[in-house]
């Protein structure tokens, strides 16, 4: 079987930044196993398999696939496979729908950038694990808890220093049902961005995401709260980089960013 895939930088505004993601488009879903060997040979932080589902709504199947396992919700390979639609696909409508395992997902057009509606997840304090400093290389203010495990530091350049140790993080996260960690901060004043973060996904085979559209479900609505506005930009300062527009709608979040073309091809399988 052939079929064609697209390498995109997700929240990128030039090439090499951003998050990779490939996008596999497919008249139909094969076996999970596959499309997890697939992943695993992309070997990115995700690869996306979209299925039409109705031409009238402008509708699709999505599913997601670390080069480990199969995940509930990505961000920047949705932002992808909007963008290979949109601009490669021939997708005219104003929005595209894709049905996920986390609810519908809408992807519009937003001037020169895409908008994602994704379900806000509310996080709550949560007791600092002893060990977690240590694993890190730096010491949380405060640690909270929704579907990720969020830690806030008290500075930009404390976020940026944190140095983990990946096979021991590894191994917590696992012992804590697979969770993934949001390192965050204030972001500094006069540069414009309102917070910052890392993400570290060592569960699902990613030592650290550079871009996480799925994140920020969880950080926006808190940094909404605290900084008194609904409107953020936000900057992941992994070593690519990459920036959100977002926005706190309540229950949903908004997200905003740009995509780059890297590769067009076609795999065999």
């Amino acid at each position: 079987m052939k079929a064609r895939l697209f390498q995109v930088d997700a929240f990128a505004s030039k090439a090499f930044e951003g998050n990779p993601a490939a996008v596999v488009p497919l008249e139909a879903f094969p076996d999970a196993a596959v499309m997890q060997a697939i992943a695993a040979e992309n070997n990115l932080a995700e690869t996306a398999f979209v299925v039409p589902l109705s031409a009238e709504e402008g509708s699709y199947h999505l599913r997601w696939f670390t080069p480990a396992v199969e995940v509930p919700l990505c961000g920047h390979a949705t932002l992808a496979s909007a963008h290979v639609l949109f601009t490669h696909l021939g997708h005219s409508l104003p929005e595209i729908h894709f049905e996920t395992a986390s609810g519908r997902l809408t992807v519009r057009r937003d001037g020169d950038k895409l908008a994602m509606d994704f379900p806000a997840d509310k996080i709550k304090p949560y007791m600092m694990h002893e060990s977690l400093p240590a694993l890190l290389g730096g010491k949380p203010i405060l640690v909270m808890k929704g579907k990720f495990l969020v830690c806030l530091f008290g500075s930009a350049a404390e976020v940026t220093a944190l140095a983990p140790d990946m096979p021991a993080l590894k191994r917590f996260c696992n012992t804590q049902g697979g969770i993934s960690i949001i390192c965050m901060a204030e972001g500094d004043a006069g540069t414009g961005i309102d917070f910052v973060s890392r993400m570290f996904a060592p569960a699902h085979g990613i030592d650290e995401d550079p871009v996480t559209g799925s994140a920020h479900c969880s950080s926006v609505p808190y940094w909404a709260k605290k900084l008194g506005k609904a409107d953020l930009v936000a900057r992941q300062i992994s070593a690519r980089g990459g920036t959100l527009w977002c926005t706190d709608a309540g229950e949903r979040v908004i997200m905003r960013g740009t995509c780059v073309d890297y590769l067009k091809g076609e795999i065999e399988f």
